[in-house]
């Protein structure tokens, strides 16, 4: 027989097929492979889910889109050479039931409709565009607009003639303010919603058999100041996919961590079943095994077991996106390809199974370098010799993890960064854990038997302490972190935000109106505060010597570069903004055009005082040099602009104003009608719905990370519970030698207890300081929020964490309380 064969032999005759000793290894394998093969699944599955409707959520292969103006006759016929054209119209308006009105989104459509894909109503129609004088309507909006009821946009009455059941294009649409209300494209010009200045959104979606990329690149070629925003079938929602990505990206990052923190457990795990095989392998040695026959007997068991976790781990993975795809089918915002995701359940796969192999080389190192006399004796010592044989075999899958963990990532940096924390704190925590082993054996004995056994029982030869300071120091940073980020984050929400925010935002108010708007919303409310703004739309096309257009990859910050942007211009600073170089122009100012940019993006881009900046307004480009620039704050939810323009700089360009109103409870509905009445052209949003929809997303967000860093305190608690396991027979002969000597259970039970208070209460403040500053930085950095946790939540979880490790660390040491001495003596 070959080594290996003799090896495999052995191994499967003495393995327990219940895997007695090495569940722990099996449980935590299986739950990091799971979680990262279901987030990796599901990444995939809305990434396909994008991909493979790609044409379907555009509308077509190609789109073209931008605010306030129609299509040039030379830009139709540039679209109409290149294929089927469908033209669409979108803006926000205000839909007017008898007394009451609603803000809407409201979606004006030609015969085209849809070109891809099918819009289907309530009632089972397949169909397009609303006949003349009808409109299909969101249902949402069905339950205050009943079926072949009328209501009212602008100057135009419509008859609900339809509930939308699926619109083939929603995700490719964006954020909406209000429900959708459909009508025909023809019935538009009747509502008198589109005035000089007004805010909307034409696209022109194309199904053509060129090449969409080329496509776009001659027709922006052929109109450069067009100010178009394109789209291709294969990145039909690219907000969708950045948001899915990213978050994909930091949920495995997270899970990632829980699985490396699990590796501390497993290692415990594979150092305690080894332990337990110590009579085997001495005999294994005496009949004339070397060290590298017992290496591979125990890494083929272990390696059988590791791969049945991955392989179950993975079962579970896929099975959880076809349990999501069912049962969020209704807030999923598309259909998820359920097919099996072969690249991620490869990564989990990988990440796991290299885990396990660095957990366990240098238990298999250590157990296999033992001399027979040592084995023998119940000693497992085996000093340097196996941390030199065992570094090389931990080195190798640590490089590999690594090397998989940045080339798999999409912003390399940050992962390496992320995982450069993680490791400084679990170095932080295993030094603190020597510290404290180091200052047990250094204190000046104590006078209680109990408190004097218990420092002893930190330091003995054979004592956890490392790892148990680890384990604890885990599971209450995670606790901690997630009760910071919690409180922070709703403390942030709910009081913060609505004490400042403003009632409604209203759009499109007439400039020439604007002392008649102000009057109207004050006759009906006295206190009411108004703050009026000219309100534009642009794209920045240019800054200094860079063409946005020429760039591959808008850098990090600058979202301002995505498409269009509000423009306002203003004689003074604006309120909520605050000068952090240069200077504000003057009043009357008739210079050259000048630009105030909020710092965050100047710092993005690089810029500085006297750049040059181009925008295109309306198929125009122009220039404004920067004169200062801002921080804004973002908190009081007004108009806040990244742009703010002197006033010559776009006084000539035809818009209209947008507001903000503060009322004071109980006004809302009676401002809401008059202004509607008054007003018919103008739309007013509720502010609290903007909220809600934000709350909704960042629930969900805030549920996810959650769900993960469970993930986390899981393979902490596995950790805890390794160790416990690890240290058994040095308890169990601490026990024994007790018990001989006249200690009853309940004492060695108070013994443990005190040991792991004393643990715990040095642990807890470390893990208090780490947890926290772990959340700070999500808060400040990640989420821009003010740091604002709960102390009395915080307290609560970190008591509450404290009991659940306790208990998980207890009930690992119940079974030496239960050793009989006569029964142990003999095998110790």
């Amino acid at each position: 027989m070959s080594g290996w064969q003799l090896a495999w032999t052995i191994g499967r005759r003495e393995l327990d097929w219940r895997f007695r000793g090495l569940r722990l290894l099996f449980f935590s394998l299986l739950l990091g492979v799971a979680a990262l093969a279901a987030v990796g699944s599901l990444a995939a599955a809305m990434e396909r889910g994008l991909a493979d409707r790609g044409s379907v959520i555009l509308g077509g292969d190609v789109e073209f889109a931008r605010s306030a103006r129609l299509a040039t006759t030379e830009e139709r016929a540039a679209f109409a050479a290149a294929g089927r054209v469908s033209e669409s119209i979108r803006m926000t308006s205000t839909a007017v039931i008898g007394e009451r009105s609603i803000p809407v989104q409201l979606k004006a459509v030609d015969d085209a409709y849809p070109m891809v894909g099918a819009l289907r109503l309530a009632d089972g129609r397949t169909t397009g565009a609303p006949p003349s004088g009808q409109a299909w309507i969101d249902p949402a909006l069905a339950g205050r607009v009943p079926l072949g009821s009328s209501f009212r946009l602008g100057t135009a009455t419509f008859r609900v003639g339809g509930v939308i059941a699926d619109e083939p294009d929603r995700l490719g649409e964006g954020f909406s303010l209000g429900p959708v209300v459909m009508v025909g494209l023809r019935d538009l010009p009747a509502t008198g919603l589109m005035q000089p200045g007004s805010l909307f959104e034409i696209r022109y979606r194309i199904v053509t058999a060129a090449n969409p990329r080329s496509l776009i690149d001659r027709t922006i070629g052929a109109f450069p100041a067009g100010g178009w925003e394109s789209k291709t079938r294969d990145n039909a929602a690219p907000g969708a996919g950045r948001f899915f990505s990213r978050m994909a990206e930091f949920l495995t990052l997270i899970v990632l961590t829980a699985l490396v923190i699990a590796g501390i457990g497993i290692a415990n795990a594979v150092a305690s079943f080894l332990q337990a095989r110590q009579s085997t392998i001495a005999t294994l040695k005496v009949l004339g095994a070397d060290s590298g026959l017992v290496r591979r007997i125990y890494a083929l068991q272990l390696a059988l077991v590791a791969g049945l976790a991955t392989i179950a781990g993975l079962g579970i993975g896929m099975l959880a996106v076809a349990v999501v795809s069912r049962v969020a089918a209704g807030v999923l915002p598309l259909a998820l390809d359920t097919r099996p995701a072969w690249g991620p359940m490869s990564l989990a796969a990988g990440f796991g199974l290299l885990t396990a192999f660095a957990a366990a080389a240098l238990p298999l190192a250590r157990a296999a370098t033992v001399p027979v006399a040592g084995l023998l004796r119940g000693s497992v010592d085996s000093g340097r010799a196996s941390l030199a044989r065992g570094l090389p075999w931990l080195a190798v899958p640590s490089f590999l993890i690594l090397a998989l963990a940045l080339g798999s990532a999409s912003r390399p940096l940050l992962t390496a960064y992320y995982l450069g924390a993680v490791a400084a704190v679990l170095a932080l925590l295993a030094g603190l854990g020597w510290l404290v082993r180091w200052g047990a054996a250094k204190v000046p004995r104590p006078a209680s038997p109990f408190l004097r056994l218990a420092l002893a029982g930190l330091h003995r030869p054979g004592a956890g302490t490392i790892g148990l300071v680890v384990a604890l120091g885990i599971g209450l940073t995670m606790f901690v972190q997630i009760a910071g980020v919690r409180s922070s984050f709703d403390a942030n929400l709910e009081r913060n935000i609505p004490e400042r925010a403003p009632a409604f935002f209203a759009l499109d108010v007439p400039r020439d109106r604007a002392d008649e708007f102000r009057a109207t919303v004050r006759a009906t409310s006295p206190s009411a505060e108004v703050e009026l703004v000219p309100l534009l739309r642009g794209v920045v096309t240019g800054y200094g010597t860079t063409n946005v257009a020429n760039l591959a990859e808008i850098p990090d910050g600058a979202w301002a570069l995505r498409g269009e942007r509000g423009l306002t211009y203003a004689e003074t600073l604006p309120p909520g903004s605050s000068l952090t170089e240069g200077k504000w122009w003057p009043k009357d100012y008739r210079g050259e055009p000048l630009v105030s940019v909020d710092d965050r993006l100047g710092e993005a881009l690089g810029l500085k005082l006297g750049d040059e900046l181009r925008f295109s307004i309306f198929g125009v480009e122009r220039r404004a040099r920067i004169a200062s620039f801002r921080r804004i704050d973002w908190d009081t939810l007004g108009f806040n602009f990244v742009l703010v323009l002197s006033p010559n700089a776009l006084a000539d360009v035809p818009h209209n104003l947008s507001a903000t109103i503060g009322l004071p409870d109980g006004a809302d509905a009676a401002v809401r009608e008059r202004v509607a009445a008054r007003f018919p052209s103008t739309s007013l949003v509720p502010v609290r719905d903007v909220l809600e929809q934000v709350g909704e997303v960042a629930a969900g967000v805030s549920v996810a990370i959650a769900w993960a860093a469970s993930a986390a305190i899981l393979a902490g608690i596995a950790v805890l519970a390794g160790t416990t396991s690890a240290m058994r027979d040095a308890r169990t002969y601490d026990g024994v030698v007790l018990r001989v000597l006249g200690a009853t259970r309940r004492q060695l039970l108070r013994l443990q207890v005190l040991e792991f208070l004393l643990l715990a209460t040095l642990v807890t403040l470390v893990a208090l300081g780490l947890g926290l500053f772990g959340a700070w930085l999500i808060i400040t950095l990640l989420f821009d929020f003010v740091w604002a946790p709960d102390p009395w939540l915080v307290a609560g979880t970190v008591a509450a964490g404290l009991t659940v490790v306790l208990l998980v660390g207890l009930a690992g040491s119940l079974p030496t309380l239960s050793a009989r001495p006569s029964r142990a003596l003999r095998t110790l």
